[in-house]
Order: structure tokens, then sequence, then C-alpha cells
């Protein structure tokens, strides 16, 4: 007999673990699944070890930036050193999750779930049976149309190499390809980016991503765009990429070829047509309230989600509180986003949230535009910091901003400023009027709009 549950949750990351404890505290019998060990992307894949080896790519840059400037030596990265650090805040999260969860009641299935029908999902042979379903299964590298797709290397493996290779190839301009590029750049490493578009980081603003893009040549990253890889081809312990850039066919070698051309929503082995669950190419279709839009059963967050929210983790710890709400009380609370604060983890930082100059333009706003290279403010002058720039969005109608997006150091705190400011309605002219700690990089906020 299938054992029965309140509710079933798939996924122990942010989508799915707010939920599963909220209802698990209000009594409910639930079970939470995961077919890799418990813990979700961010905290054992994803943002949190990313960001421990991200500060040891700064303390290099840091120092290289320093020399002749009262510092002298030179710092280098151990990387098995800096791989065993960053496995110790990755390897007990799975044991710990476990337990919490056992702590409060949720009882944890390993293996792979799929839908039997609308109210049942089968795991390792095992069938179960719920009143309702959670899924927030997360997100997996997106396929790709390249002969020798097998040989690319995940970001979850790139973030457990005892040895980083000499030479790097990154298939895609996004988050992690730039992430992992400077990291690798300043522990020593040849890279190069190969991207099928025109620009990277289509979703930064443009004139940002362009000075990055200059800070990127003075480490000897190369950046080829319009670039579409056509197959990888393994030559022996190093691999040949091909590629067609405007008709012309370009060669790549590299001792390891990484992908990081985007993520897709990981459901698609869950056999969801059994379960009469709709889903688009971004993630499973959902109402306001999060609730399947063909499965009143079902809900999804995170990145498994069709939903207007980015694929962060904090957006998919949101999602989940939103999930738990409705679940427990009824659909009440809608799926309203706030601005949503993103950053990419170069060397400098890029943050981002709300419009673009590009957006804002589309949607017709009276716009004034502040931007500027701050190369020579204090702030960054004190620590020799180049390429650093900002540009503020404000509407001239009210006043009010509606995109802000800084590349520097400490520009992820900034950005939570701005964040903080447009989700309550504060006019630009609130934020000149403050009076900040100094120095220091927030202080830099008055003269930004």
């Amino acid at each position: 007999m299938a054992k029965h549950f309140d509710l079933i949750v798939i996924g122990t990351g942010s989508g799915g673990s707010t939920a599963a404890g909220k209802c698990a505290k209000a009594g409910w019998s639930v079970a939470q699944i995961d077919s890799r060990p418990f813990g979700g992307t961010c905290a054992r894949r994803g943002c949190d070890p990313k960001k421990v080896i991200v500060g040891a790519a700064e303390l290099i840059d840091w120092n290289r930036r320093m020399k002749d400037h009262g510092i002298s030596g030179n710092t280098l990265i151990d990387w098995q050193e800096l791989m065993d650090f960053k496995r110790t805040f990755t390897e007990p999260v799975p044991e710990s999750r476990e337990k919490g969860m056992e702590k409060i009641g949720v009882t944890p299935f390993h293996g792979r779930a799929s839908f039997v029908d609308e109210e049942t999902i089968e795991v390792n042979g095992e069938r179960l049976t719920a009143k309702n379903f959670l899924i927030a299964a997360g997100a997996k590298p997106a396929p790709l149309p390249i002969d020798g797709f097998e040989h690319l290397t995940t970001s979850t493996e790139f973030l457990n190499l005892d040895d980083l290779p000499q030479k790097l190839v990154f298939v895609g301009g996004g988050y992690i390809s730039f992430e992992f590029a400077f990291i690798a750049s300043m522990a020593g490493s040849e890279v190069e980016i190969v991207h099928r578009g025109k620009r990277p980081l289509e979703g930064f603003d443009k004139d940002m991503v362009n000075i990055l893009l200059k800070k990127a040549r003075t480490l000897n990253i190369k950046v080829h765009l319009n670039t579409d890889v056509q197959s990888i081809i393994k030559d022996g312990g190093s691999f040949r990429v091909e590629a067609s850039q405007k008709g012309t066919t370009k060669i790549f070698t590299g001792d390891l070829v990484v992908h990081g051309a985007g993520r897709v929503p990981d459901i698609d082995d869950m056999q969801l047509k059994e379960g009469n669950i709709e889903r688009t190419n971004n993630g499973v279709s959902v109402n306001e309230y999060l609730q399947s839009s063909s499965n009143p059963r079902v809900y999804a967050a995170g990145d498994a989600a069709d939903t207007n929210g980015l694929p962060l983790t904090p957006v998919a710890g949101f999602e989940s509180h939103i999930v738990s709400s409705n679940l427990l009380e009824g659909n009440h609370r809608k799926a309203d986003y706030p601005a949503q604060p993103t950053t990419v983890f170069t060397l400098p930082p890029l943050a981002s949230v709300g419009f673009t100059e590009e957006q804002a333009q589309k949607q017709d706003y009276d716009i004034e535009v502040n931007f500027k290279e701050i190369d020579g403010w204090y702030s960054y002058k004190r620590t020799n910091e180049s390429h650093v720039a900002f540009k503020t969005i404000i509407n001239k109608e009210n006043g009010q901003i509606l995109g802000a997006h800084v590349l520097g150091n400490k520009s992820e705190e900034i950005i939570n400023l701005f964040t903080m400011a447009m989700n309550q309605n504060l006019k630009a002219a609130v934020l000149k009027k403050m009076i900040y700690a100094y120095p220091s990089h927030t202080s830099d906020i008055p003269y930004m709009i």
C-alpha cells in the first residue's frame, strides 16, 4: 500500500525547504525528495561554494592592483587547498539538512521522483500519494545541439576539480562562464569564452558589460562573440572546439571545456503528463498563486516554475514562502514580485536591479540617466581599482528609481540599498538626503543619483 502524505516536496533547495518546514511545523505530514545529496544547488554546487572561491580570486586581484603601491610579493592560489577549504562549507550540508528535516518531522526520500497519476509519484520503485505536491527541483545545464556535448564539464564538476587545468574554454557568455573565467584567470589558467550572441551577460546593462569586457581583456581573458560552437572533439588529454564565426571556422583548444550556456528546469523525466501537469520550456505552468494551471494539487517554485521571478536563490525562497501560505490557508497570496537584485561575481562584480536603460526606454518612461566611470573616486582609487562605473535610471515624472547598475568592489552591497529604496518607493531625493557612514562605498550613492 502506498504511503500517504499531506504534502510531498520534490527538491531540497530553497524553493522546497521553506514550504516543507512551514507545513511540517503546522502539523502536516510532509515528505521531501531529492536524487542528489540534500541541500539544493546553492548550498552545495552553486552560489555558496562559488563565492568561497571568488573570495580567493578577489585577494589575488587586490594584491596585483596594490603592487608598487605599498604591497610587494606575489600571492598565489593553491587550488587543492582552496578546494579543501570549500568542502568545509559543502560537505556538512546533506547530513545537516537531513537531520534538520527529521527533527521537524519531514520524511526524507532519496531518488528521482516521477508522477504515476495526479496524486501519486514513484521513487525508487516505491509509490507515494499526497493531497498536495510542490515541485521545486531546480535547474540543470541546458542541452545544446553540439556534437560532442558529452565532453562538456558542468558547473558542478568545475566546483569539484582537484586540479585546475592550464587552459580552459567556456561555452556560453552567462553568469557561470564569466564568474569561473575570472576565477580561473586569477589562479593562473589561460581562458577563452565562446558566445554565440552579439553580447554576453544579456540581462545586464550593455554599457556596464562593455566596461567589464575591457577588464577581462586586461587579464587576458579572451571573449569571442557571434561565435557558434559546432562540435567538441576529444584529442588525447585535451579538447578541440570547432565553431563558426560569420561563416568562418574557428578552432579553440583547451584542457577542459566548461558548459556556461544556460540552465533549464530539471523536470524532464518527472512524467508530468501522467500527473496532468502542464509545462513550458521555462518550467511548470502556474497561476498567480504558484499553483499548477492544470492540476490544482500541484504547486511549483524556484527554477522549476515558469514565473516572473529571476532564477536566483532568494527568489526561490520568496516563492516557497508564498506556496506555504497558500497551502496552509488557501490561495490568498499572489506572486507579486518586488525589485529583484542580481550580481555576477566577476572581478569587479557587476550588480543590477530594475530596468536597464534600454528596457526603460521601451516602456516609454521619461528618464534621467546618470552614467559614469568612477576609477578616480576615492572608494576605488584607494585600492587602485580600474574599470568601475555606475548607471542609474530615474523617472523624471516622480523622481523614483527605475534601475541601478554598479560595477565595482562592493557593488553587491550597494545594489541592496537601491533595491530597498525601489521596493519602499523611496525617491532618489530621499537617498540624496541620507547621512551615510564615511568613507564607505554606500556613501557614494548620493553622487550616483
